[in-house]
């Protein structure tokens, strides 16, 4: 389990966050980038299950900027309470949030960041836009094919169901197509949906899940330690 803090981004806003540090020696450090439903049990259990693997993590609530304390479960008037909060907040509010969390994990050596549906996408603009990352893990970003324009500046590992009923599979290949292969790695599952690695939720797939998983601790090894 994690310990509640409390961090400041660079425009003075102060928001909480969720600091994992493993029981042993630390590889790296990971910022864990929630969904639309806050930093709830499901982003703390990804959290510890880093940890675990020898990261030092932060998970920081994005959602603080609109609502102090969000945990939302996953269906009717939650779900429409996390679209409606995600509406409230700017993206370069939240990557404002991000830049925070990198600066607190710093003296933990190198770090990255891994983030989940809203967090997908957060973690590729992170890479494209800010510094001090060594490697960014995105799964299923809906945002990532609009910002094609935009290249990272560190090794980038994407992860896509193939059945995602908001993610088509020509958005996954538009990506594939116009990224440099060399710094950006695109994965896609069959028999996937959208958040296949919640284990929360129905929308869990539990071999693409562990799949993509090894693949994300594979290449944070390579890249962070």
């Amino acid at each position: 389990m994690g310990d509640a803090i409390s961090l400041t981004a660079g425009d003075g806003h102060t928001f909480s966050a969720d600091e994992t540090a493993p029981a042993g020696s630390v590889r790296g450090g990971l910022v864990v980038i929630q969904e639309i439903f806050g930093v709830n049990a499901h982003i703390r259990k990804v959290a510890d299950g880093y940890a675990a693997d020898g990261y030092r993590v932060i998970a920081p609530a994005l959602f603080d900027r609109a609502e102090p304390g969000v945990e939302l479960g996953y269906e009717g008037a939650d779900r429409d309470r996390g679209i409606a909060l995600r509406q409230k907040i700017a993206i370069d509010d939240m990557l404002l949030d991000i830049a925070a969390a990198i600066v607190a994990l710093e003296g933990s050596g190198r770090i990255g960041i891994v983030g989940y549906c809203l967090g997908g996408s957060l973690a590729w603009l992170t890479a494209t836009r800010l510094s001090g990352l060594a490697a960014a893990i995105g799964y299923y970003g809906g945002m990532i094919a609009a910002n094609l324009d935009e290249t990272p500046r560190c090794p980038v590992m994407l992860h896509f169901g193939e059945e995602d009923g908001g993610i088509p599979m020509a958005d996954v290949e538009k990506i594939r197509a116009s990224v440099d292969p060399g710094t950006v790695q695109v994965f896609s599952y069959a028999g996937a949906g959208h958040a296949f690695n919640r284990d929360a939720s129905s929308a869990w797939h539990e071999p693409s899940a562990r799949l993509a998983r090894e693949r994300t601790l594979a290449f944070l090894r390579d890249h962070v330690g």
